[in-house]
């Protein structure tokens, strides 16, 4: 592990306040401080992991490809005892290659989802009490 920064669990277990945020992801130590702001999920999430081994908790949420290379970028050093998968670089500024990426927003409709039946019924309803009353009433 020559170049690499090795960490245990007990000095990564010190950084985990807001001010101060550390944890470890798949043998990697992270210092995600400055992204407990822009996480998706909330800092919240971050925090709760914080000082631990995360790994669990991040596989089972089932991050993007994008969201497991960000984990380059804040990663300062490597648990003792873990290597690191095809020897990738460690505390890696460079920001992943942005690949064009679809998406869609879903906007939200504040109306209430019964408004398309009214819309639909009412006009069958109408129609409905016209040719009733033009069945039941005499013709003159």
């Amino acid at each position: 592990m020559a170049g690499h920064t090795v960490y245990t669990l007990s000095e990564v277990s010190r950084h985990k306040s807001k001010n101060d945020c550390w944890l470890v992801i798949d043998g990697r130590v992270l210092n995600v401080t400055k992204f407990l702001e822009e996480h998706p999920g909330g800092e919240e999430v971050l925090l709760e992991s914080a000082g631990k081994d995360a790994t669990k908790e991040f596989n089972d949420i089932g991050h993007s490809k994008s969201a497991q290379n960000l984990l380059l970028k804040y990663q300062i050093g490597v648990l003792q005892g873990h290597t690191l998968k095809n020897n990738e670089q460690v505390g890696s500024t460079e920001e992943p290659k942005k690949k064009e990426m679809s998406a869609f927003v879903i906007k939200d409709d504040l109306t209430p989802k019964y408004t398309a039946v009214v819309e639909f019924a009412a006009p069958l309803l109408v129609a409905g009490s016209y040719f009733c009353y033009r069945y039941l009433t005499p013709s003159s």
